[in-house]
């Protein structure tokens, strides 16, 4: 009965991604498609959606939910309002091997379901050079395999916690695509990367996903980027994003882009009380507003 059940559900999931493949694709051929990452989502899938379809976003970025009856909620709420649908995956482990098998497993696990593209927190700052490729280039069998882009995303902790280093890969591997987070290097180095021109340059040219949140030189994430005082930080930010928008144009390539400001306490909180300084869901559609207004032509 239990094997049944299983195979039943397995049926039912294929066709929602089936559909779901084909109206991705539509959706991604039009140009920059916009997602918003259910980070701190605190509803139901099906109110968080309808949230999301209601503000006009194109998506939503996540992770694959361990247990089946989530993904069965959260692919028939994908469905029933139309999103497009990125999702993130990572390995896990106390060393390098059990790290590896765990994040093959999720890649597969994830490349199934017919992502628009896989976001990846890839590797460790303490791996070696060797280690880390390794699993790029497991990434990159397993991308090839399904058609399915995997970019890597610039990310403290990751094999890309800053640019110097990001850098040595790119001109390593040809075939690393990034997901460009460019607010974590503005914390990692403190500073906003101005004497780092040909790393930035490069990261530009080889980024294929952007996660559109303000960093500065004290952290990856400004409290509000509507504050005045932060005019300057987003400007650059903006700057950035201009020239892997037109690279993109140029080139006829779609590109994705998902609002990722975080909640508490990646959002600066009151002390005692905890209360955030901003509200993390007005703060991601005004991010949203402003780049869909900035790149409509």
């Amino acid at each position: 009965m239990k094997s049944y059940i299983a195979i039943t559900l397995l049926l039912i999931l294929s066709a929602l991604v089936s559909s779901s493949a084909k109206a991705q694709q539509q959706k991604r051929s039009a140009g920059i498609t916009y997602f918003c990452t259910d980070w701190g989502r605190d509803v139901s899938w099906d109110d968080f959606c309808k949230r999301i379809a209601d503000a006009g976003f194109d998506g939503v970025e996540t992770w694959v939910p361990a247990d089946s009856a989530t993904l069965q909620e959260m692919m028939d709420a994908f469905r029933h309002y139309n999103l497009a649908y990125i999702f993130l995956c990572r390995g896990s482990g106390p060393d390098f091997n059990t790290y590896l098998t765990a994040y093959k497993h999720q890649l597969e696990r994830a490349v199934a379901l017919s992502p628009v593209l896989i976001n990846s927190h890839t590797g460790k700052d303490h791996f070696s050079v060797a280690q880390n490729e390794a699993l790029i280039n497991a990434a990159d069998s397993i991308s090839r395999a399904h058609q399915i882009s995997i970019m890597h995303e610039t990310h403290r902790g990751r094999f890309s916690f800053a640019a110097h280093v990001t850098r040595r890969y790119l001109e390593r591997l040809p075939n690393l695509q990034l997901t460009l987070d460019i607010s974590h290097w503005c914390a990692v180095h403190e500073s906003m990367l101005d004497d780092q021109p040909e790393a930035v340059s490069l990261a530009l040219q080889r980024t294929g996903h952007i996660h559109a949140r303000i960093g500065h030189p004290e952290g990856p994430q400004v409290n509000d980027p509507r504050a005045p005082e932060w005019e300057e930080k987003v400007q650059r930010h903006l700057d950035w994003w201009d020239t892997i928008v037109a690279t993109h144009r140029d080139q006829h390539k779609p590109l994705t882009i998902t609002m990722e400001f975080g909640p508490p306490d990646y959002l600066p909180t009151l002390p005692y009380t905890r209360q955030p300084v901003a509200d993390q869901w007005e703060i991601n559609k005004y991010m949203f507003n402003l780049l869909k207004n900035r790149y409509s032509n």
